[in-house]
């Protein structure tokens, strides 16, 4: 399934400046960032359950939110960019 994932990290103190870099850090794991606190993520529903419950060990739920949105099937397919903001390949091979 195709996935938007957004997220708001409370960084007034050191300790959300963490989560924030954690929660970074987890998404890269699993998705392409398309914008600073957004990613495109390509998952089987095993792997989003282990990534929801993995995010939310992270934050702290009285400061900081995310947003999940499935897509619809080939969701990525239909994406329209302006400005710099470039189509991601998530069914290609990545080379590194």
């Amino acid at each position: 399934m195709d996935l938007l994932l957004t997220y708001d990290v409370d960084t007034t103190s050191p300790a959300g400046r963490r989560r924030l870099r954690r929660v970074a850090k987890h998404c890269e794991g699993h998705g392409l960032r398309v914008q600073k606190s957004v990613f495109e993520i390509v998952a089987d529903e095993k792997t989003l359950l282990k990534l929801l419950h993995d995010l939310d060990q992270i934050i702290d739920s009285d400061t900081d939110s995310i947003r999940l949105y499935r897509l619809p099937t080939d969701g990525f397919n239909h994406v329209q960019t302006l400005g710099i903001a470039q189509i991601q390949p998530h069914r290609e091979d990545l080379v590194l």
